[in-house]
């Protein structure tokens, strides 16, 4: 921090304490968080760079595209002609007797077909729904899996599973685990940040961008779309920014002296907080300004749309645009992990007219965001995820007191996501799921899989993440997960 916000003594007691800090507590912290803050400080013995990563990293930051409520897979990425064929039919009772659903009655339900239309796309000839014709210009950097499944079948757990690896709140998310491990590369921005677009929200809410257990210096800050793009970010009226300085100074200097006596790292997480928040009353302002940008860019993105639902420009459908927009703008300013919520493809009826609405938000956005990452020569080494909690039935949702099947259920036992850039190896479908899509046919993926993948990409091994809380270690893959090596460069290590 510069000389204006607090006195040299009292950051030579900041840097004193926080070395101490890190030197007594370096088993809770973690040697990878350690190397990464000591190295930026250049104190490691010798000056001998520190090994950050356990692999060479493919991946340097992350755009998590979140699409909540469980987008169907059927409707979007995984034709199933013999699921037309048998639209109407029941399922064998086999299959169904030891299945759990959200709301489906077991006894009247039937399969239902897609009126979707499926076209091959690229060089590589991926299968895609005609409702993202942008996405399919893409698919040639894309790798579609098919074949991912888990066990959660209601929205908070299964939301909390696939961000955090666990299905009960109180666990770090991904962002979290990323941002402990490798640090961050930005000094006036947060390593890991929230954008949401909400209809219904977020069952979570906070948890779903939580630092769990670990410190909370590594959770996730939402960015709102309106006002003040952090709570509480700007100063009270009359108060001048070298008033404030200075009493920054005093409160850091009292949390110093608490933090030499007791050593909690939260105490040393509330510094770094203060003094980040002092710091981003500058930059944010800049951040979220898109007024530099071209004309083309914003309409690439689709930032001044209309609303087609409201009739209103920069509706829901133009925030989107503009948190993807802004998603770009982060990584390039340093942020390691951009999160984007996208609220709700939980379409339990309405599925047709649920799925145009909502793709025709987010397909335009999406697909400009990836020509403009590679564009800017940014895609290489930034991962873009995109996906949902879990998929939708093969059978439409028969909810009691439901006039007409219009939808579909939670179901977890197979669906789909997709990953861009970061190492991936793009253009390739991975995995196959059954003839009417109930269940995975063929390379299974599950949650953890994803999670020790990603991590793989950024260079880090999954079952040497770990931090130590309450007598055990603890990582995002629990005690399962493995790589999946078809998503990985054809050099990358194994």
């Amino acid at each position: 921090m510069s000389n204006e916000c607090l006195s040299q003594d009292a950051l030579n007691v900041a840097e004193l304490n926080r070395r101490r800090f890190f030197a007594t507590g370096a088993s809770g912290l973690g040697t990878l968080a350690l190397a990464s803050l000591l190295n930026k400080e250049g104190a490691l013995a010798g000056g001998v760079p520190p090994q950050l990563a356990h692999f060479a990293p493919k991946a340097k930051r992350c755009i998590y595209l979140f699409m909540e409520g469980g987008p169907s897979q059927m409707d979007l990425f995984d034709q199933k002609p013999k699921l037309n064929e048998l639209d109407g039919q029941p399922m064998p009772e086999s299959i169904l007797k030891e299945i759990k659903f959200a709301f489906i009655q077991k006894e009247s339900a039937r399969l239902m077909g897609s009126p979707r239309t499926f076209r091959r796309y690229g060089e590589c000839g991926m299968e895609l729904s005609d409702l993202l014709p942008h996405l399919s210009t893409c698919v040639d950097d894309i790798a579609l899996v098919r074949s991912m499944h888990g066990e959660q079948f209601n929205h908070l757990p299964g939301q909390l599973m696939m961000l955090s690896g666990s299905a009960l709140q109180g666990w770090p998310t991904l962002g979290s685990w990323l941002n402990y491990g490798l640090g961050s590369e930005s000094k006036n921005l947060p390593s890991y940040v929230v954008l949401a677009t909400l209809g219904r929200g977020l069952p979570g809410g906070a948890s779903s961008w939580s630092s769990g257990f670990l410190p909370s210096q590594y959770s996730g800050t939402l960015f709102r779309n309106q006002g003040s793009p952090v709570l509480n970010l700007e100063n009270p009226p009359g108060m001048s920014r070298d008033v404030q300085a200075r009493s920054l100074q005093a409160i850091n200097d009292l949390n110093n002296l608490r933090l030499d006596k007791v050593g909690n790292p939260e105490i040393a997480s509330r510094i770094k907080a203060y003094e980040l928040a002092f710091r981003m009353q500058q930059t944010a302002p800049e951040l979220l300004d898109i007024s530099g940008e071209s004309k083309a860019t914003l309409e690439e993105y689709g930032v001044d749309r209309q609303d087609k639902s409201t009739g209103v420009t920069a509706g829901f459908s133009g925030s989107y645009a503009r948190n993807c927009l802004l998603a770009r703008r982060m990584i390039e300013r340093g942020v390691r992990f951009v999160t984007l919520f996208l609220s709700t493809w939980d379409h339990h009826s309405y599925l047709d007219s649920g799925l145009k609405r909502y793709t025709q938000i987010a397909d335009q956005p999406v697909t400009a965001l990836l020509k403009d990452l590679k564009q800017r020569g940014l895609l290489d080494d930034t991962l873009v995820v995109w996906g949902g909690e879990f998929g939708r039935t093969p059978l439409g949702e028969n909810r009691i007191n439901f006039k007409t099947v219009t939808g579909r259920d939670h179901h977890p036992y197979s669906f789909s996501m997709w990953l861009a850039g970061g190492g991936v190896q793009g253009g390739q479908v991975i995995g196959e799921t059954d003839e009417i899509g109930w269940g995975v046919a063929k390379d299974p993926v599950h949650v953890h899989d994803m999670h020790a993948t990603i991590l793989r990409l950024f260079g880090l091994n999954h079952k040497k993440l770990t931090y130590r809380f309450q007598g055990r270690d603890f990582r995002i893959t629990d005690v399962a997960g493995n790589v999946v090596k078809k998503l990985l460069p054809a050099n990358a290590a194994s």
